[in-house]
């Protein structure tokens, strides 16, 4: 059972995490993964967790993981700005997401490289979250420097379910799911609506479809699931608004640019095969997705154009082919239990448009640059699992990547191919149990890719300047040692202490379409994760994340602070569940001050905010009330500082503050019925 619980490492594709133990069942952090985890910075959350928390957005499902930030700073339509260990990850730069093996992140994408949007997962679909942190997995290819996570969704779901939520800001959403039996197998049938206007002045007018179709037949040892999935979204957006325009009298929740907003769709279809014997797992994962996005946006107003403003468009249309195939053997090795892992993953991106065009009132006057991209990239991986003695066991892991650019620009001179490969090796050791207590030390190395478009580039589409190209694939090397205990009934708590170095964070950036120097960075930090359940009704969780990041030539970057980089973040939680079926949850979230300029002459603020659900359940029926910012902060999502200008300023904007407000104290019904 040890052996076959280890095959559950989180990565880029998860790819034995589906089918591999069919028979464990987890309920939450509390699961005790001792003896099965091969680092403090890895586990689980399962939907009995995931269901009593209240969400604001759908990517706050991702705040599960401890050290975990999300939010949101141009509409809800689009993916949420991640925050981890030190890490502005922008739209999922350097955190891999998955969903049943499905990748999430896009390179060469229109809005900013690694863009990973999760609003085609539905909620109440999830069966659980693996993540795992830093660079120690072999499983885990692209975008991994900070981590992953993979979605894994219902099979069969426990019961059918019809649920109704209205609240505040026009918002409203419905959803029916079931997975009847249908012949040999199980036909899982999801379909869902969300409208929200928020509490902006101008209408976020958030119209969301989701949809999926599932069918699992399990014979044997082979399990067969076929699976659609279906998402389309359209919305106006909320940007950043200067603080000086605030102190002339602009509501917080007011725009400077009412015509941003945007639109997009995801629509894709999957194959996933297993056999899992007794001294075997074969897996073969195969997928297409069609994926588009329309966004205009305007962050600098009218620094660049005065007249006309300056709004942009940045679009997106491609369509992903790919797969995975591994292969696990059990055996013994001179009387000690091993795993042999060995897996290929393969994936071609075909971008017939990605483009960066100027904008008014969302009609395209003049394209900036327009290129046709194509991306072929494959990972090959092995490692090997072996329990030396009882208290001692080892995990050694490498992993080779090749990847194949391919750039048609409209400029001629920025169109090319180029080629690039790397190697990344994994070791972890593990010690104990010792009194329910087991300790790691880890080390590896990962990567990120960067944008095709920066990697061939010769020359600024804008300013026609000649630019330094980026290099294909940047290597990030990592350290982890940990612990993790259950030395009290009903207590899971993990401490970590690691560090991670990227060699360069030199990216394409998407709103400019050229590339930027932000040197090589080093961080380091602490994480403290607990989950307790003293009583069968009670829950608490806390978890604490510090970390210090700076880049390590502070001269080349103009300081040595990393902009936007957090360096506290806390959750707690507690939940309580009566025997009448009564129960509640209280949350808070806070993440400190931070720098927003390399010298640290400009920080951040913090934010605070508890959000609460008190309901009643029933094994058929379910009515709770969530309430949103419950103290009402007058906090922000989000903060930046840039030049920007306003109507009647002068030609060269003025530096300020721009900032995403949360938003105000949100109440929401929500009723449901199982079947």
């Amino acid at each position: 059972m040890l052996n076959r619980i280890s095959a559950l490492l989180v990565s880029s594709s998860l790819l034995a995490s589906a089918h591999t133990l069919p028979e464990v069942v987890v309920t939450g952090r509390g699961e005790n993964q001792i003896g099965s985890a091969t680092s403090a910075s890895e586990g689980s959350v399962g939907a009995a967790e995931i269901e009593n928390r209240p969400l604001l957005r759908r990517g706050e499902l991702l705040e599960v993981i401890p050290g975990m930030v999300v939010t949101q700073h141009s509409g809800d339509g689009k993916a949420n700005q991640y925050y981890l260990r030190g890490f502005n990850l922008d739209h999922g730069t350097d955190f891999a997401i998955t969903v049943d093996g499905l990748p999430v992140n896009m390179p060469t994408h229109g809005h900013g490289q690694g863009y990973a949007d999760i609003n085609f997962v539905i909620p109440e679909l999830v069966e659980r979250i693996d993540f795992a942190k830093g660079p120690f997995y072999a499983e885990v290819g692209d975008f991994s420097g900070a981590g992953a996570a993979n979605f894994r969704l219902y099979q069969t779901l426990p019961q059918g379910l019809a649920l109704a939520t209205i609240g505040e800001h026009g918002y409203v959403r419905s959803l029916l799911a079931d997975s009847p039996k249908l012949g040999p197998g199980h036909l899982l049938y999801a379909f869902e609506y969300t409208h929200a206007d928020g509490p902006w002045h101008h209408s976020q007018n958030l119209n969301r479809f989701n949809g999926m179709l599932r069918y699992h037949l399990h014979h044997g040892d082979d399990s067969v699931t076929l699976t659609a999935m279906a998402y389309h979204g359209f919305w106006n957006a909320t940007d950043q608004i200067p603080q000086r325009a605030v102190e002339r009298g602009l509501s917080r929740f007011d725009t400077i640019d009412p015509t941003d907003g945007g639109s997009s769709s995801r629509y894709s279809l999957a194959f996933d095969w297993c056999r899992d014997t007794t001294d075997t797992v074969t897996r073969l994962n195969l997928y297409g997705i069609y994926y588009r996005l329309s966004l205009f946006s305007n962050f600098t107003y009218r620094l660049e154009n005065p007249d006309r403003g300056d709004q942009f468009r940045q679009y997106d249309r491609r369509v992903i082919l790919g797969g995975a195939l591994t292969r696990l053997w059990r055996t013994d090795w001179d009387r000690r239990p091993m795993e042999n892992t060995l897996g290929l993953q393969f994936r071609t991106d075909l971008i017939p448009e990605v483009s960066l065009t100027r904008s008014e009132k969302r009609h395209v006057y003049e394209t900036i640059r327009r290129d046709d991209v194509g991306i072929i990239s494959a990972g090959v991986f092995g490692k090997n699992q072996i329990r030396w003695t009882d208290w001692f066991r080892t995990e050694l892991g490498l992993r080779g990547d090749l990847v194949h650019f391919h750039v048609k620009s409209h400029d001629p001179v920025n169109s090319g191919r180029a080629t690039d490969a790397i190697a990344s090796p994994k070791l972890s050791l593990i010690f104990g149990p010792w009194a329910n207590t087991e300790f790691y030390l880890n080390a590896g190395t990962g990567f990120h890719s960067n944008d095709a478009r920066g990697v061939v580039i010769r020359r600024d589409p804008a300013t026609g300047e000649r630019l330094q190209r980026a290099p294909g694939l940047v290597r990030t090397k990592g350290a982890e040692v940990g612990v993790r205990s259950s030395f009290l009934p009903g207590l899971v708590s993990t401490l970590s202490l690691w560090m991670l170095e990227s060699d360069s964070e030199l990216v394409f950036t998407g709103d400019a379409g050229n590339t930027e120097a932000v040197g090589a960075t080093r961080r380091h930090g602490v994480e403290w994760a607990n989950y307790y359940k003293p009583l069968p009704w009670l829950t608490l969780d806390a978890d604490l994340a510090f970390t210090r990041s700076r880049f390590k030539n502070a001269r080349e970057a103009g300081g040595s602070r990393i902009p936007n980089s957090i360096g506290t973040v806390a959750t707690a939680g507690i939940t309580a569940e009566a025997p009448c079926g009564l129960y509640g949850t209280l949350r808070l979230r806070y993440f400190g001050p931070h720098p927003l300029v390399e010298d640290n002459s400009v920080r951040g603020p913090s934010s605070t905010l508890f959000n609460a659900r008190i309901g009643y359940r029933t094994e058929r029926y379910e009515i709770y009330l969530d309430c949103l910012n419950v103290l009402d902060r007058r906090t922000n999502d989000i903060t930046y500082y840039y030049a920007s200008r306003l109507r009647g300023e002068g030609p060269d904007g003025r530096e300020d503050l721009h900032f995403h407000p949360a938003e105000p104290r949100t109440f929401r019904l929500t009723a449901c019925i199982r079947f």
